[in-house]
């Protein structure tokens, strides 16, 4: 009588515990209930043959740019031999998402050529004047009559690619100016000479507002030996005509000089600060590629699918009345065949249910609509423990036992088998997670976590 009271106070712990989780740790829904966005990831390579160390050195750079997205819950997973799978809950804009995930972000630090001092002012006066034409474009107003303002960025667009030599080619006007940037950007770049300090020496990234005006800026904060690089480049230039440029994915996005103060030792500290006209939103993107690290091959995004936070929404709803209605039509099943038996079984059924979601949210498990259809059939498996049970109990009573007696003997008699089909199913679940893609991976999980939840509910609640 004692040990039964024992596990009674025990259970009535669990009951409270699992309380407590769910209302201090929410349970956590990936894609398909919460909404957000899916993303495709190629990796491209001249030869085609990306190998296992390219594949998984691309995807740990994707996820720690994934994590210093601030995205919770994102999930990534590989895809064949040269793609990646991201998942991001509650992301519904996957654009910026890709912005950050799809540049290389090879991060450089180049000292200008002698001698190109004039060719160079004339690029960077091309690249404001783009610039203007960029945002001028941006501010007009599509709705209305705006055909001679698109005229006059026209007019001035062709203006610079005459004097440039250059003819950019694209669909509309925007395209043209984003191509003719880029390839003003990569002339600049082409002024440069390399030196051997690279984001490889970089150990972090942050950003801050400029105190002067409403623009942002990247700070950069070099190791060791990355310092005394870059204290080295900056003494050579320090006080002439060469600039500095700080270059990612073979673009200039900075280029400023070093006053001859710097001559006798460089600029120390193993900090650097790239002032580039940046936004707020521009500034973190970079921060993010940075921190992350250089991509070893470039990616390409090839497919994007957005779900609504609405349909998640209807996707919970749907699942919740499949799982209420399975525990109803189950309960009606065991009372009826049953009676106070299957009453017993119904509250071990709902123990079962508070002791099941309390472990998803601990451990935590990132519930989706094949987990919950693992947890609804993992109500059937938790209900076929009591029928076993419950007909050895009847057969005790049919040989002239007692309640008591046969209660005991009943349990004792179905132990046996209630544990060789817990283990079979829990090798299927085992394989399943193995094996399985990341969908199935949830079936399994929350199956493999009901089975072994059942068999306590089964043995020690009822």
């Amino acid at each position: 009588m004692k040990r039964r009271q024992g596990w009674l106070f025990f259970i009535i712990f669990l009951l409270t515990l699992s309380f407590y989780l769910l209302i201090n740790y929410p349970l956590q829904l990936g894609l398909d209930l919460r909404g957000g966005s899916q993303l495709t990831l190629q990796i491209i390579k001249e030869d085609g043959k990306v190998s296992k160390d390219e594949l998984e050195a691309v995807n740990s750079v994707i996820d720690r740019r994934v994590n210093n997205l601030g995205v919770s819950e994102s999930n990534l997973q590989t895809l064949g031999l040269d793609q990646l799978i991201l998942e991001l809950p509650g992301e519904q804009n996957p654009l910026v998402a890709s912005r950050v995930l799809g540049k290389t972000a090879l991060l450089e630090f180049r000292t200008q050529k002698l001698g190109t001092s004039s060719q160079l002012n004339e690029l960077q006066l091309h690249r404001l004047n783009i610039k203007d034409l960029i945002a001028s474009y941006s501010s007009i107003d599509k709705n209305q009559n705006s055909d001679e303002s698109l005229t006059i960025i026209q007019e001035s667009l062709n203006n610079i690619e005459q004097k440039l030599n250059y003819s950019s080619k694209g669909k509309d006007l925007y395209e043209k100016l984003i191509k003719i940037k880029k390839y003003v950007d990569k002339e600049i770049t082409g002024l440069f000479i390399k030196t051997d300090l690279s984001g490889k020496d970089l150990i972090n990234a942050g950003r801050r507002q400029e105190q002067t005006n409403s623009n942002w800026e990247v700070l950069l904060t070099f190791s060791n030996s990355g310092g005394d690089k870059f204290a080295e480049i900056t003494k050579s230039i320090a006080g002439t005509d060469q600039l500095l440029a700080i270059i990612l994915d073979g673009e200039s996005i900075s280029e400023a000089s070093v006053g001859s103060q710097f001559a006798n030792t460089g600029i120390t500290g193993g900090s650097a600060t790239i002032s580039g006209n940046f936004s707020a939103e521009n500034a973190r993107e970079l921060e993010v590629q940075l921190k992350g690290g250089s991509l070893p091959l470039p990616i390409e995004i090839v497919e994007s699918n957005t779900i609504g936070a609405l349909l998640g929404s209807k996707n919970i709803l749907k699942s919740l009345y499949a799982a209420i209605s399975g525990l109803i039509l189950v309960g009606i099943f065991m009372i009826f065949n049953y009676r106070i038996l299957g009453f017993v079984s119904v509250i071990s059924l709902v123990l079962y249910g508070f002791f099941n979601l309390a472990l998803y949210s601990l451990i935590p498990v990132t519930l989706t609509l094949p987990g919950i259809s693992g947890l609804i059939l993992s109500i059937g498996m938790a209900v076929d423990a009591n029928i076993l049970i419950f007909e050895r109990i009847r057969e005790e009573l049919f040989e002239g036992n007692t309640l008591t007696r046969s209660i005991d003997s009943g349990f004792q008699r179905a132990n046996s088998s209630i544990v060789d089909g817990h283990i079979t199913t829990l090798l299927s679940c085992f394989v399943l997670f193995l094996l399985g893609t990341n969908f199935v991976k949830g079936f399994a999980a929350t199956l493999g976590i009901g089975v072994l939840i059942s068999l306590f509910t089964s043995l020690n609640c009822s």
